[in-house]
């Protein structure tokens, strides 16, 4: 009874192994223009494709970084200096795009640049707190869309969108995950309306790695900051001992990153180039295994593994 279903799942994981294989050709035709290569993701996917053929258009946030990136890559590669929260800065990028694409387009555009925002308990925070993540995170994300839109249409190409296993279930107070959500949303509904047009998009969705976007060392500072601010009676219903654990608990979760960013890299690669890309990746084995399945089960479950290394109280 049982070996007809296993020999059908058998033949159906091996046409989906066999589909995942294919891979475009004249990928050294392609113009890929990727956001935030300074360092992480954005760096590393830089590399891979440039060594590819891939003709790569770099966007990083510094001069340094650019130069840096450029150092390490071939001739192909150019790179532009990009803040994805300042809409005059995109248009200015926008147009040095253009003009090297010309009309055959550009292929792939990979909306990577992302900040974590002030990390701190909710209550800490005042609403400039959320906009710093949201202004580069989500919105400086749709901006960049917006505006190569007409590009990535003339090549019928691919947009890729790095989101977060964050945007599925929220575990970290502050902006991060609500940007999150919003890069899900946003990536939703523009699958649906570019379809017609031949493009296709990609969500990214990592789990915990280890990428430098965490500045611990900042992230300490500027909680205590926010400690000190708070009024008496606030830090009286913490406890004078809260401060502390949630900065341990903030190292706990950023040493357990993995350092393995290459599984990251490899989804976004396999979005740009393969026949058939998949409509979501979910990188990592915490992902897989522990946070969307997470995502699903009832919530009063959820709430329970979630909090379960908080700092609570006293």
């Amino acid at each position: 009874m049982w070996l007809p279903l296993l020999v059908v799942l058998g033949l159906l994981l091996l046409f989906r192994w066999y589909r995942q294989r294919q891979i475009l050709e004249n990928l050294r035709d392609k113009y890929v223009f990727i956001t935030g290569c300074d360092s992480g993701f954005g760096n590393l996917l830089a590399k891979q494709l440039d060594k590819r053929g891939v003709r790569v258009l770099a966007a990083c946030l510094t001069e340094t970084g650019a130069e840096s990136l450029k150092k390490e890559s071939s001739s192909r590669l150019q790179t532009v200096i990009l803040d994805v929260s300042d809409s005059q800065n995109v248009n200015s990028a926008g147009q040095w795009v253009s003009q090297i694409v010309g009309e055959r387009g550009l292929w792939g555009l990979v909306n990577n640049a992302g900040i974590s925002g002030p990390v701190a308990p909710n209550g800490w925070l005042k609403k400039d707190d959320f906009l710093k993540p949201l202004n580069v995170n989500l919105l400086g994300m749709i901006d960049v869309t917006l505006t190569l839109l007409p590009l990535i249409k003339r090549a019928h190409g691919r947009i890729v969108n790095v989101s977060s296993i964050l945007g599925r279930i929220a575990l970290t107070s502050g902006g991060y995950s609500i940007s999150k959500y919003g890069v899900e949303a946003f990536s939703d509904t523009l699958r649906r309306e570019v379809m017609d047009f031949g493009i296709r998009v990609s969500i990214v969705e990592p789990g915990g790695f280890n990428t430098g976007i965490i500045n611990l060392s900042m992230h300490e500072k500027n909680i205590s900051e926010k400690w000190e601010a708070l009024p008496s009676e606030t830090k009286m219903s913490y406890g004078e001992k809260y401060k502390e654990k949630y900065i341990q608990y903030l190292r706990m979760a950023i040493s357990s990153g993995s350092s393995k960013i290459f599984k990251v890299t490899n989804c976004m690669e396999h979005a740009l180039t393969a026949y058939y890309p998949w409509t979501r990746y979910s990188a990592g084995w915490d992902a897989k295994l522990l946070f969307i399945p997470l995502s699903y089960i009832p919530t009063f479950i959820a709430d329970r593994v979630a909090r379960r290394n908080l700092p609570r109280p006293t």
